[in-house]
């Protein structure tokens, strides 16, 4: 990671660690994604999936965002249900409307300024470079994503939640 992208990084993840924030924005899933189940086939690789980050529409983004912050989480497994403990990506992003496009699980590498802002925080078998796909073995685990809308600066400008669904 770039020493740029690093205090990037270091800046969101701070203003993002408190309580999420009041937000105009709205979040929308695409992609066959209804926040009530995980769709079949993006589960983690350890229980027969290939997963990808749910692609998102965003409408009403705030004056001044110039990048958005995905952070996904298992609020069923504490270790990683909060700051992003199965990845958190950095898109950029123009003007008051985005479409987040579905980024591949444990990758390191990405497209148009699209970046890894930390990697999920899962080990051993369950390690991943990037994002971690929903990975409870059908457990009923819930799944969800805080969207932070974040200035060139790293100010937090607004901040919306998700529900990805059950797994």
């Amino acid at each position: 990671m770039s020493p740029f992208r690093a205090i990037l990084l270091s800046a969101a993840l701070s203003l993002a660690a408190g309580p999420v924030l009041a937000a105009d924005f709205k979040v929308k899933l695409a992609g066959g994604w209804n926040g009530k189940k995980i769709p079949a086939g993006q589960q983690c690789k350890l229980f027969g999936g290939n997963g990808a980050t749910p692609p998102m529409v965003i409408s009403g983004l705030p004056a001044g965002t110039e990048w958005v912050l995905v952070q996904y989480n298992d609020r069923d497994y504490k270790p990683l249900s909060t700051k992003g403990g199965h990845g958190a990506i950095g898109f950029p992003v123009k003007g008051s409307k985005a479409q987040l496009p579905a980024i591949p699980a444990n990758v390191k590498k990405l497209p148009n300024g699209i970046f890894i802002a930390s990697k999920a925080r899962s080990s051993g078998k369950y390690a991943s470079k990037g994002y971690l796909p929903p990975c409870s073995g059908g457990k009923g685990n819930r799944y969800f994503a805080d969207v932070f809308a974040m200035t060139g600066k790293n100010k937090a400008l607004g901040a919306a939640r998700v529900e990805l669904g059950r797994y």
